[in-house]
C-alpha cells in the first residue's frame, strides 16, 4: 500500500490506504490510471465499518436449519407467481435445483457455470433449459450473509421479484435459521494486488487480506450522467450491513423502463415483464420517476448500495465454496467486468487459500 488517508468514523480514527493498482490483468494501464484519479476525487458518501476485520460469520461452515419458501411475481413473466425455496445442503457451496426438470443435475453457483452476464447473471449446467436467470440478487446472499452451503429449489428459470428488492430473501434465510456445520470454513484472497480495466472508464481492484484479516471490505463508486450523479460507499461486509443494503432496488432509466414495457417484450433479454413502479427505481436526466430510497442529505444512495451489494457481491459469490477476504474497489463497473474479473482470478491462478 502507498500513503495513508486518515479520517474519523464513529469517534475513532480510521486509516484508509491509498489503494495500490498492482498487476494489471487486463485493460489499459493508462485508462485504469485515469479512472483511478477520477475515483479518488469522489468523496465517500456513507461508511459502515466494523470494529475489527475479523470474520463476521464465525469459523465454521454455515448452512440452514430448515426449508423456507419465498414467493413473488416472476421477473420476466410478471403474470405468474414464482416460488424459491431455501433449503439446507449437505454439499459444499450453493446449488440450484430445477424442480420442474427432475432429470437434470443441480447447478453449482460457480463462475464455471455462468452462462451470460450481458443483461443479468444467468447460471446454467447440462441442458440449455437447466438455467436460472437474474441470479445476482439471490446468490449475493452467499457473500453477504456468510451462509456457505445452501440448496435453492426453483420451479422455473424465472426468479421472483419483490418490491423490497432482496430483503424478503434475507428474511427467508433468517427464518430458516443459520446453523454451524462440523467443517471449518475456508478462506481465499488474492496473491497480490490486481486490477481489471473496462472500456468505459471503469475498473476493479482486488487487494489481498493483510495481517490475518478474514473479512471483506468494499469501496464502491458509481458515476451516472443522470439525477443519480456520483455516489460512493465504503463498508465492511457483515450480515447487518448486507441486510440494510438489500432493500436497494435495481435501477433503470425511464427509456429502459418504457422499452421493457413496449417493444422490449419481443426480446428475451429485455422481457422484464415483472418490472413495475414499485420494484425498480426509475430515473431520468434531472429527476427520479419513482420514490428513491437511502436518502443521505441531498443524495439518494439506493443505486450505489444496490451496485455494491446485490451486483458486485453476487460476482464475488461465484468464487465457489470459499469465503473471499480482502478489499475490492469498484468504479463504474458492471456485471460483465465483475464476472470477467472473477473468471480471470481463476484463469491466472491468482487466488490463494489462507
Amino acid at each position: 500500500m502507498c500513503r495513508v488517508l486518515v479520517f474519523w468514523y464513529n469517534a475513532r480514527m480510521v486509516e484508509l490506504p491509498e489503494y495500490k493498482i498492482g498487476r494489471i490483468v487486463f485493460g489499459s494501464a493508462a485508462a485504469i490510471d485515469a479512472a483511478y484519479e477520477r475515483f479518488k476525487l469522489q468523496e465517500i458518501d456513507e461508511m459502515r465499518l466494523a470494529e475489527s476485520r475479523t470474520c463476521p460469520f464465525g469459523e465454521r461452515r454455515l448452512t440452514l436449519a430448515r426449508e423456507v419458501p419465498v414467493a413473488g411475481i416472476g421477473t420476466f413473466e410478471g403474470s405468474h407467481k414464482r416460488t424459491l425455496v431455501f433449503a439446507p445442503s449437505g454439499k459444499p457451496g450453493w446449488w440450484i435445483r430445477r424442480m420442474d426438470l427432475p432429470e437434470q443435475l443441480d447447478t453449482k453457483v460457480d463462475i464455471a457455470n455462468l452462462w451470460t452476464s450481458a443483461q443479468n447473471l444467468v447460471l446454467r449446467s447440462g441442458s440449455p433449459h437447466n438455467y436460472l436467470r437474474m441470479v445476482e440478487h439471490i446468490v449475493a446472499l452467499r457473500a453477504g450473509l456468510g451462509v456457505d452451503d445452501v440448496l435453492l429449489k426453483v420451479y422455473s428459470g424465472d426468479p421472483p421479484l419483490f418490491d423490497q428488492s432482496s430483503l424478503p430473501l434475507v428474511k427467508a434465510v433468517e427464518h430458516a435459521g443459520v446453523v454451524p456445520e462440523d467443517d471449518a470454513a475456508t478462506y481465499v484472497t488474492v496473491r497480490e494486488p490486481v486490477a481489471f480495466g473496462g472500456s468505459r472508464g471503469d475498473f476493479l481492484l482486488f487487494l489481498p487480506a493483510e495481517n490475518g484479516e478474514r473479512n471483506l471490505r468494499i469501496d464502491c463508486a458509481i458515476s451516472w450522467d443522470t439525477v443519480i450523479g456520483r455516489q460512493r460507499v465504503l463498508f465492511d461486509v457483515t450480515p447487518e450491513t448486507f441486510r440494510y443494503a438489500s432493500l436497494a432496488r435495481t435501477n433503470a432509466t425511464r427509456r429502459q423502463y418504457i422499452l421493457a414495457k413496449t417493444i422490449g417484450k419481443l426480446f428475451a433479454s429485455t422481457r422484464n415483464m415483472g418490472y413495475n413502479e414499485s420494484n425498480i427505481l426509475i430515473h431520468g436526466k434531472r429527476r427520479f420517476y419513482t420514490e428513491p430510497r437511502f436518502q443521505l442529505g441531498e443524495k439518494f444512495l439506493e443505486p450505489v448500495w444496490h451496485r455494491a451489494t446485490l451486483d458486485l457481491m453476487a460476482a464475488i459469490a461465484l468464487i465457489a465454496e470459499h469465503r473471499f477476504c480482502g478489499t475490492v474497489v469498484s468504479f463504474r463497473a458492471g456485471h460483465t467486468l465483475d464476472c470477467d474479473a472473477i473468471r480471470a482470478l481463476y484463469r491466472n491462478d491468482l487466488l490463494v487459500r489462507f
